[in-house]
């Protein structure tokens, strides 16, 4: 009897053309062979039903229309009350554009001292969304290093030079400057902020959003500092992005109330990533003028925007108030606050997901269906993979 149950979801999974996942098989034969379902299941599956369709912005009547059910009966999955079946589990994920093994892992990740980094305009579905999606990739994330015999990780430590209250901007400098110090990266451009970001205990992750109001958040779990930015904007805003982010944990129960503390963070940002000793040797100390030509070579050397690096010199007191005023006037007309000239900044990516996850593979601490399941792909995709084959093509989805 299970085999024609097996048959007949594998029939449904090729119409939905959505991975035959192994918890899908699991849970399928569960519900046809047993004849009581296991509460602890139901209660999973009600909660992350829930999740997903919050995130989608949907009302309970929004997602039952399109599945083709009653509003009650997607209420009494969520409430954990009964269960779908394997054909209607299918149509959900399709509907809420999840994948299957999302709706079987329990949650574990609660954010902290969340922090977004947006405009005023980001609604609340679109925030709540970008958490939904947040949480889903650290879930991955933090499952894939539970699987390694030891944790690969090593926990994020502040230096012990920072100081307990953070005052004025002065401090704020000293603490970029020796954060970096501790890190022992010079003066010099940073080129890969993500993986120096990961290399020291702090987990980024890039999201794929088309959210325009939405630059980035920190936040952290178990007192260990994450980082989300998006793809949408260029590798200069994304970097300034990933130190501002940071700045964020840096100053939890530091920052002074006289401080504002975007503000603040603003200032580490161009800091971290524009050392002011470096600034002084190349612009000088006192300027009455700017050549662009100046700005974009700065620019193309540190991947900091020209904007950023016009506020930099302000902030440093190279350049007086007045004539950053006038110089951002000049910009702005020339159309530069949307796009700036010269060469791209190359996005950040993020690669110690998948470097971990084969690694694991190869080790052998986890084998290709878990593979195949982290990486939301089916087997013969990840086969291909690890073949490199078409791996140009493919794109790692973490939902």
């Amino acid at each position: 009897m299970c085999e024609f149950f097996y048959e007949k979801l594998h029939m449904t999974k090729m119409a939905h053309t959505i991975h035959f996942s192994a918890s899908l098989q699991k849970y399928h034969f569960f519900i046809c062979c047993k004849p009581i379902i296991n509460r602890g299941i139901m209660s999973i599956i009600g909660t992350r039903l829930q999740q997903a369709r919050k995130a989608a912005g949907m009302s309970l009547r929004d997602l039952a229309t399109v599945v083709k059910l009653s509003h009650t009966a997607i209420k009494k999955y969520e409430d954990g009350d009964t269960y779908p079946s394997s054909d209607i589990l299918i149509k959900l994920a399709k509907a809420l554009q999840v994948c299957i093994d999302f709706f079987f892992r329990p949650a574990k990740v609660s954010l902290e001292n969340v922090k977004f980094r947006k405009r005023k305009k980001l609604q609340g579905k679109a925030e709540s969304a970008i958490k939904f999606t947040v949480i889903n990739q650290i879930e991955r994330r933090l499952e894939l290093e539970n699987l390694y015999p030891t944790p690969p990780v090593s926990p994020f430590v502040l230096p012990t030079n920072f100081p307990q209250e953070i005052n004025n901007f002065e401090e704020i400098e000293v603490i970029a400057e020796n954060l970096r110090a501790s890190w022992k990266l010079g003066f010099d451009a940073i080129h890969d902020l993500t993986d120096v970001c990961e290399s020291h205990g702090i987990r980024v992750f890039v999201i794929d959003t088309d959210e325009e109001h939405f630059d980035g958040l920190s936040t952290t779990i178990d007192d260990q500092p994450i980082i989300v930015i998006s793809t949408k904007w260029p590798g200069d805003r994304q970097r300034f992005n990933v130190a501002h982010e940071l700045a964020h944990y840096i100053f939890i129960n530091r920052l002074s109330p006289k401080l504002d503390e975007e503000q603040a963070c603003n200032r580490f940002a161009g800091a971290f990533l524009l050392p002011r000793e470096t600034v002084f040797q190349i612009i000088g100390k006192e300027r009455r003028t700017i050549e662009w030509q100046e700005l974009l070579l700065l620019k193309e050397q540190f991947q900091l925007s020209m904007s950023a690096i016009c506020y930099r010199l302000k902030d440093l007191m190279i350049i007086k108030e007045s004539y950053f005023k006038n110089l951002i006037i000049r910009f702005r007309a020339r159309g530069w606050h949307l796009k700036e000239p010269g060469l791209a900044t190359p996005p950040e990516k993020a690669h110690t997901f998948n470097q971990m996850l084969f690694h694991a593979l190869g080790e052998e601490y986890i084998g290709e269906s878990k593979a195949a399941e982290l990486l939301s792909c089916s087997l013969s995709q990840l086969k291909a993979l690890r073949q490199v084959q078409n791996s140009h093509d493919f794109t790692y989805q973490r939902c």
